[in-house]
């Protein structure tokens, strides 16, 4: 037992250190980004947009930093020997494992309960200041859609029950209009609303002038009603917060009102399940890792094996990526986009190890 803590212990060490390491590359690269771009605040303010970035940034590459860590453990274990008496008292590759593979499994949990809100939550404060970027014009809230539109006259709020999953038509849409105090001065209600080029086209509409002393005796009921809008299709698509915005707990209720909505989630459901598999596909980067440098140094070409471990690891890396793409497009199932990479890289990196354990 007390040997499996030592092992646990440094291997959660080392992947502190190896997580700080590119916390701080990731802060430094952002930062001269920040100051190249002319960040408002001068130095202290791209340094803090740099900071809200880096959780993100370094989330977005863990397994990789997980991996590099288990290469730089098992290393250190190999040329001091260690790993040389742990095998000589009869311990099986899979038990010398064992240590990192549970500490792999609690620090994957960690990072997805965790680590992502913390960066889901700094990311979006990065992005809304006021050099971080800019607000989206569509948002999915509870049982509605807010959309909005505006130029140098006034903006329009839009209020719809639910769209269709490319965003141009509306149904039971309400649209306000604010002059440039944002005082209402209009307000149109329509049965059907779909958006055209340079305009939305309204169907069973009815208009409030609400500048007028009644505005309910003043409406007025179209079959037909054109408004013009600086909207495209292509602006309302990308408009929505990226998956990778929203926290692991927020996941599912946003999948639930996007679908309420009208709106595809595949993207969503691809990322809810990816991330529940993180832990897993960190368990395979340990191993991958393990069974190239598990060796005794005295076995020789460490550079090379060390090589080869790392490029397998980044190849399971980018397949992930790649498999979350598929699935994002619909060309593959959901659970295959987000499980197969994982569960590959588990048989692998166990048949590996085995082959190294039969010598």
């Amino acid at each position: 037992m007390t040997l499996w803590l030592y092992l646990g212990r440094k291997f959660l060490l080392t992947v502190a250190g190896v997580f700080l390491v590119f916390f701080g590359i990731m802060f430094l690269v952002d930062l001269v980004e920040q100051v190249r771009r002319g960040a408002e605040g001068g130095l202290s303010g791209a340094a803090w947009i740099a900071f809200l970035h880096s959780p993100q940034g370094v989330y977005e590459i863990f397994p990789l930093v997980v991996l590099l860590a288990a290469i730089a453990l098992f290393l250190s274990l190999a040329r001091t020997s260690e790993l040389v008496v742990i095998r000589a008292v009869g311990v099986w590759v899979f038990g010398a494992l064992s240590p990192a593979v549970i500490g792999g499994l609690i620090v994957g949990i960690l990072a997805v309960t965790v680590l992502n809100p913390i960066a889901s939550a700094t990311s979006r404060k990065a992005d809304a200041a006021p050099e971080g970027g800019e607000e989206n014009i569509v948002s999915v809230s509870g049982e509605a859609i807010w959309l909005r539109q505006g130029d140098r006259a006034g903006q329009w709020v839009i209020r719809a029950d639910r769209a269709t999953p490319d965003g141009t038509e509306l149904f039971n849409a309400i649209f306000i209009g604010l002059d440039t105090e944002g005082t209402p001065v209009r307000r149109v209600e329509a049965a059907h609303a779909v958006l055209g080029r340079g305009a939305w086209e309204l169907t069973g509409v009815k208009d409030w002038p609400m500048e007028a002393a009644n505005p309910e005796r003043d409406a007025k009921q179209h079959e037909t009603l054109a408004l013009n809008t600086n909207l495209t299709q292509q602006e309302i698509r990308s408009s929505f917060e990226a998956p990778g915005m929203i926290s692991f707990w927020q996941l599912p209720e946003q999948i639930q009102r996007l679908e309420r909505a009208g709106f595809s989630s595949r993207s969503h459901q691809v990322l809810f399940h990816m991330e529940l598999a993180t832990p897993f596909l960190i368990v395979a980067m340990i191993q991958i890792a393990a069974g190239f440098t598990m060796q005794p140094a005295r076995a020789g070409r460490t550079g090379v094996k060390v090589l080869i471990a790392v490029l397998i690891g980044f190849a399971l890396f980018f397949l992930r990526n790649f498999a979350q793409i598929l699935g994002n497009n619909g060309q593959i199932p959901v659970l295959l986009a987000a499980w197969g990479p994982p569960v590959a890289g588990l048989l692998f990196s166990a048949g590996l190890l085995l082959h190294m354990e039969d010598g």
